[in-house]
């Protein structure tokens, strides 16, 4: 391995335990980017001039379709003393982490004259606040959402100013719900009115992207070696680790050694479900890698994301668990109608419950996404604690395609900034907007106004 390759990229490391935060393990087309050491800190300090936030802010955005099963998701109570009603039970270990927001709106979704198409506008609406325009042609518009705003404030100080995952395939073209373009249905972010952020759905695509050097040579170089060898991009890096190893303190060493393992791990189960994919009946096989399982395939995409902010790769994301109107069946949990076919379940109680088993599938993925976050141990805190995560939909009752008392959630303690473990009522049609012009300002990347927001959300803090 030639000295450029394996250099590790350091400012200050002739000093022990003093390491900058953009240190990279570097191998033949990898660049594999560290997460929070104890020798970070006193350099982070240092950059600081004394502030009182030496870890970053980051937002993570998770989107659930076709709204959820109100009576099962609302705690009756509000403050801190809520039970937890049946959807929201599989996270009841973040209950102090988490406020639980009734009552707010996203009026964009709403049809102002333009008929039906509610699953589309409210997919487009949910972080744009804005009405789309109805039409599935190449004339898409939208708005700036809320997590590129942020994106395009804080994420020039990372390797990738955003990160946009998913489960279910993009389009940018045809007509997915009543005259609006597959764009809308499919995607959450955008980076200007008319440009959509495409979400990647493939974790061997994700995880290529977070330790691929940035030299495109040298990565399709390291790409091929590996798979012809079957290697790990650790193995490209392993002379770096050990360089680096050498210098930390035990506790740093320890942490070190377990955040490798998990990229290994991580790459090995990646590998194995595309395997299984390729394996798989020819109706059923996704020889792109793609896990058949979906509880496989979204926790895969939580790991990334997790591995993504513990790195510090990105400070801003966002995860659909799948595209608004998805007809999706459950078979393995006993649900075989589709999703979205249940979500119109015309008063059945029947119909209902299995829509409350669909809403705490995703909810207990949503745990495990939580779990890694308040587990992955950074600075004096956690990722979930230097956190801003927002679970929920921009439909409420999928029955009636209302896009009031939306399901929502904020979890983590926003950097100091939150103040957790309540259940707030706000009142009738009060913009969900409001919540982004609060938050915006906390992820330091302040607005004003957005979509049809007048103020920001009491509360919060």
């Amino acid at each position: 391995m030639s000295d450029k390759t394996s250099r590790i990229e350091r400012r200050g490391l002739a000093q022990p335990r003093r390491l900058s935060r953009r240190t990279l393990l570097r191998g033949l087309g990898t660049a594999v980017a560290l997460p929070w050491l104890e020798a970070m800190g006193p350099l982070a300090r240092a950059a600081t001039e004394g502030a009182k936030k030496v870890t970053p802010s980051r937002l993570a955005v998770v989107f659930i379709p076709n709204g959820a099963h109100m009576a099962d998701w609302t705690p009756k109570e509000e403050g801190a003393d809520f039970e937890l009603p049946p959807v929201l039970q599989p996270i009841a270990a973040f209950k102090r982490d988490m406020l639980i927001l009734t009552g707010l709106t996203q009026d964009g979704a709403r049809a102002h004259g333009d008929g039906g198409g509610d699953h589309a506008r409210s997919a487009a609406s949910f972080l744009t606040g804005t009405h789309p325009r109805k039409t599935h042609g190449a004339d898409i518009k939208a708005g700036v959402s809320f997590d590129q705003i942020v994106a395009q404030s804080i994420g020039g100080r990372t390797r990738l100013p955003s990160l946009e995952l998913g489960c279910d395939r993009g389009q940018l073209a045809g007509n997915c719900d009543s005259g609006y373009s597959c764009a809308y249905s499919g995607n959450i972010a955008w980076r200007s009115a008319s440009t959509p952020m495409a979400k990647e759905i493939n974790p061997r695509l994700v995880f290529e992207r977070l330790f691929a050097s940035d030299d495109a040579a040298d990565s399709a170089e390291s790409k091929a070696k590996r798979q012809l060898y079957r290697k790990s991009v650790l193995d490209f890096a392993l002379e770096d680790a050990r360089q680096l190893s050498g210098q930390l303190g035990g506790a740093d060493r320890h942490k070190l050694d377990e955040y490798l393992t998990s990229i290994r791990e991580l790459e090995d189960r990646i590998a194995r479900s595309a395997k299984t994919a390729e394996q798989g009946s020819p109706e059923l096989a996704r020889p792109d890698g793609i896990p058949k399982d979906y509880k496989q395939h979204i926790r895969l995409m939580m790991d990334l994301l997790v591995l993504a902010f513990e790195s510090d790769q990105t400070r801003v994301a966002t995860f659909m668990l799948a595209n608004e109107g998805s007809n999706r069946p459950y078979p393995f949990i006993d649900v075989h109608e589709g999703h979205h076919d249940l979500s119109h379940h015309g008063g059945s109680e029947e119909k209902q419950a299995k829509l409350t088993k669909i809403n705490r599938f995703h909810m207990e993925q949503f745990a495990y996404f939580l779990d890694r976050m308040k587990n992955a141990r950074e600075g004096e805190g956690t990722l979930l604690a230097h956190s801003t995560v927002l679970y929920g939909s921009g439909i409420s009752d999928g029955n009636r395609h209302n896009h009031d008392d939306l399901p929502v959630l904020v979890v983590g303690g926003g950097n100091g900034t939150l103040r957790p473990g309540r259940h707030i009522r706000y009142s009738k049609n009060t913009p969900l907007n409001n919540l982004y012009v609060s938050l915006s300002g906390k992820l330091g990347a302040p607005v004003e106004s957005l979509g049809d927001s007048n103020g920001r959300l009491a509360q919060l803090d």
